[in-house]
């Protein structure tokens, strides 16, 4: 701790400004919003947010599955990955089928404590705070890639 600025204990983005949770906060508004590029990425932008921040209310403490699928359709075939991930949950969640949608098969992930560290945080997507448009995408495709690399890797080294 520097001059009371903390980095964060969850994903080790530098504390020298906002905090993570507000970051989020603000980028849920421009998803919300619906304007291109956020709004057809909510999905992958919180699926990264959750995985790097497992402590968060939202959470929860089940299935991460879901959104390694996300990120993993997301980094292997983009926007287009991600609509093809969509459309066979929407077709495994139709009123002819009992149960719930399966979700594609998930990678083991590393025993033990969540990673604290990752190469990439949403302090980084931000850039100044704002989520400036213009090479968002590229940076949410680095936080994705760095979520899941970091998920994977063998905490013994």
């Amino acid at each position: 701790m520097l001059g009371g600025v903390v980095d964060c204990v969850a994903c080790g983005a530098p504390g020298g400004g906002v905090e993570c949770q507000e970051l989020f906060e603000r980028l849920l508004a421009l998803d919300h919003a619906r304007r291109e590029p956020w709004g057809s990425l909510h999905g992958v932008v919180v699926a990264c947010f959750l995985l790097q921040h497992p402590g968060h209310p939202l959470a929860g403490s089940g299935d991460h599955g879901p959104w390694w699928a996300m990120l993993r359709a997301y980094l292997d075939g983009g926007r287009d990955g991600l609509g093809v991930l969509t459309q066979a949950l929407r077709r495994s969640n139709s009123h002819r089928r009992h149960g719930r949608p399966q979700w594609p098969a998930v990678p083991a992930v590393r025993e033990g404590a969540a990673p604290t560290g990752f190469g990439v945080t949403i302090a980084d997507v931000a850039v100044d705070g704002s989520f400036p448009a213009a090479g968002y995408e590229d940076r949410v495709r680095a936080w994705a890639g760095s979520t899941l690399a970091a998920w994977s890797a063998d905490p013994t080294g």
